[in-house]
Order: C-alpha cells, then sequence, then structure tokens
C-alpha cells in the first residue's frame, strides 16, 4: 500500500464537502496500473458527483474523472504498458482527485511526444466528448450551421474550433461580452449573449427561419426548450450534459407538432465502448491539437487541496475554457 493525499467526499453536497486527506493506493492487480498524476481535469461532472446528481460507488469516494500522469507499475499480464510511459485517461468511474490512482489499463491512452501533460488532462475528457459529438452523434457537414448552447466552456470551444476547420459555421450561446468574444476568437462565427438577446428569435433570423439541423446542449433543463425551438423540421437535439439543470419529462407528443424533432441524450462511455474505439478517437483528437487546428487555453491552475475553490469558481461561472488541478 502507498499512502497519498486525495480529494474525497463524505457527504453530498456544496464545495465545503471535498476534503483533501491521505489514502491508500494498493498495487496494481493483473489488468491494472497504478498511475502517478501530474495534472487533473476539472469538470463540471465533478460537481454532479460531488451533489448527487450522479450516484458515487459509496462515500466517502474520491471524485474526477481525467488526468494524466506516469505509469508506476503494472499488473501481472500487462504488457501494452510499462512503468515510465507517459498516459492519460477519461475514467469509467470517478477517483482522478489524487496523486496517484490504480485503474484498468483498457481506459488508459499513452500520450505521445507532441502532447504534454496538462494539454492532455485540460483537454482529454473534453476533446473526446466534442469528437464523439460532431463526428457521432450526428456528423457535422461541411456548409452546414449549427448551435451550440455555452460556447465558451471547456466542450465549446474545442467544437467552435474543430466545427470551423471542418467548414461548419458555429451559433454559440454564451453569458457575457467577455465569453463571447472567446468564443468567437475560438471559431464561434456567430455568438448570441443570450442574457441579452432572445436566442430563439435570433436563430431564426439567422436561418431565415428554417431552424437548424442540429442543437449541442450541455446545459440541460435551462435550456431545453430553447433548444428544441431552434430546430428545422426533423432537425436533431443533442443533449450531453445538465449544467444547468435535469431536463424534466416532457410529451414525446410535442416532437411530432414542433416538425418531428429528433432527441438523444448522449455519454461519452457509450462512445468508448471498447478500447479500440478509445484509441480511434484519441487519434484523431490529438491530430487536431498537434495540427494547432484544436488548442484549449488553461483559464485557471489550482493546488489538488484547493478543489473546493475551483468547483466554487466552476459553478459560479468564474471559468472559461479548462482549468487543472495540480498535485
Amino acid at each position: 500500500m502507498t499512502k497519498v493525499y486525495a480529494v474525497r467526499v463524505h457527504q453530498l453536497g456544496g464545495p465545503e464537502q471535498l476534503r483533501y486527506e491521505q489514502v491508500e493506493v494498493g498495487d496494481p492487480a493483473p489488468g491494472e496500473a497504478r498511475v502517478r498524476h501530474t495534472a487533473i481535469g476539472l469538470n463540471f461532472t465533478d460537481i454532479h458527483f460531488r451533489t448527487g446528481r450522479y450516484p458515487l460507488p459509496s462515500l466517502p469516494h474520491v471524485i474526477g474523472m481525467e488526468a494524466a500522469g506516469v505509469v508506476e507499475a503494472v499488473g501481472d499480464g500487462v504488457t501494452a504498458f510499462a512503468a515510465g510511459d507517459r498516459v492519460a485517461y477519461a475514467a469509467a468511474t470517478p477517483g482522478a482527485y489524487a496523486e496517484a490512482t490504480v485503474m484498468p489499463v483498457t481506459r488508459l491512452i499513452k500520450l505521445p511526444d507532441y502532447i504534454d501533460d496538462e494539454a492532455a488532462a485540460a483537454t482529454l475528457l473534453k476533446g473526446l466528448t466534442a469528437q464523439y459529438l460532431i463526428r457521432s452523434a450526428y456528423t457535422i457537414k461541411r456548409g452546414e450551421t449549427i448551435l451550440l448552447q455555452a460556447a465558451a466552456g471547456g466542450v465549446g470551444l474545442i467544437i467552435c474550433q474543430w466545427a470551423r476547420h471542418l467548414g461548419v459555421r458555429v451559433i454559440g450561446t454564451v453569458s457575457t461580452p467577455e465569453k463571447a468574444a472567446l468564443a468567437k476568437a475560438n471559431g464561434c462565427e456567430l455568438p448570441i449573449i443570450y442574457t441579452r438577446e432572445d436566442v430563439v428569435a435570433r436563430v431564426r433570423e439567422l436561418t431565415g427561419g428554417a431552424g437548424l439541423p442540429v442543437v449541442y446542449d450541455g446545459v440541460g433543463g435551462s435550456t431545453y426548450e430553447m433548444s428544441l425551438q431552434c430546430l428545422k423540421r426533423r432537425g436533431l437535439a443533442v443533449f450531453y450534459g445538465s449544467a444547468g439543470g435535469v431536463i424534466p419529462p416532457f410529451d414525446l407528443w410535442r416532437l411530432n407538432r414542433m416538425g418531428s424533432l429528433y432527441v438523444t441524450y448522449a455519454g461519452l462511455a457509450d462512445y468508448l465502448h471498447d478500447h479500440a474505439e478509445m484509441d480511434q478517437r484519441a487519434a484523431e483528437l490529438f491530430a487536431m491539437m498537434r495540427d494547432n487546428i484544436v488548442k484549449v487555453p488553461i483559464h485557471a491552475r489550482y493546488r489538488l487541496a484547493d478543489a473546493a475553490k475551483a468547483h466554487a469558481d466552476l459553478e459560479g461561472r468564474r471559468t472559461s475554457g479548462a482549468s487543472l488541478l495540480i498535485p
């Protein structure tokens, strides 16, 4: 057993429930590796686990879904990875807010030399999410116009850049002029400040009343109705998060009356079904990063011990782009 510092939730609730404390990390079993973290990604998903919107396996429990670091040891039978390998991961279960962790090697992705640890930790989960959203959940096509809710968020900025590269025009919602400028600088051609403008009316104006083929919505409860109203006939709403609350139940008949709309609520785990699929998606993301098509600005770096402050800033919408926890 090795003692490390980690951030655990003992009781569901606010940021004050995050405790920085020592825990024990065991030796890797067959099919596992122990990874010493160098940088840990901060995501809104972490808040959902802290508050109980997403269930934790048990309490107390370490939270966090992505990190980068170095393999310290591998279990019996592991041949694809060795001590010293630089790796990153988007985990299947929480556990990244720690100096080190043990996990299945099926979740590990080797880092190429041109991707540094901080870039990997800041990008992997959000970048893989962006990749499956625009390449699989709905494959965006050159010449299309799409709507992106929360365009200045971590996933949003990556989609803006990638879509621009693919010749797709992005309309994006943001909360402030500063975030509008950030989104525009990253490829969002038409930012809409939703605190000042009627988003649906503006989208209809921009599309000649037709609406859009797809809306990507990681906000959820506070924006889902708006997203549906921005679609054209037979358009698709891709929901993938709930930063703005849970989407309430609604009558599916409404989709018929609004133009035979399609709706999906997508999750990353179902698009990383096996290691081969995960490697393929990661390889495409890394190629975009290598070619400077996708760049992820790191908004802030917090000490792992200051995870509560990081959560408060994220919940208070005082962040844009990506933030990191540094062990």
